[in-house]
């Protein structure tokens, strides 16, 4: 599947809010309110997985080549993916996931 395939909007599995395709080269993968996903992937980009289920956000990482990412656990399954964060995510939302719970 090609970026501009996987580059399309969709209605937010967890707060139901219509997000619109991602600008700028890269492609969209959480929601930037409320930063949910969904699992589609066993790895990154196959778009394989069955499960379907939200990905509730867990945390924040980062790496020196990737920088900031978002940790993401399958509701369903518990599967755990990284994905980078995204210019208009809440960013008010993400500094909450960092603090110590």
């Amino acid at each position: 599947m090609s970026r501009e395939a996987e580059n399309t909007g969709f209605d937010c599995i967890h707060c139901g809010q219509l997000i619109p395709r991602q600008l700028g080269g890269s492609y969209r993968n959480h929601c930037p309110r409320c930063l949910y996903s969904r699992h589609v992937d066993i790895t990154p980009g196959d778009r394989a997985a069955d499960c379907g289920a939200a990905m509730e956000p867990v945390g924040v990482d980062h790496t020196g080549k990737k920088g900031f990412l978002l940790l993401h656990r399958c509701t369903r399954c518990g599967q755990v993916d990284r994905n980078r964060l995204a210019p208009d995510d809440d960013m008010d939302r993400v500094i909450e996931l960092q603090r110590p719970r």
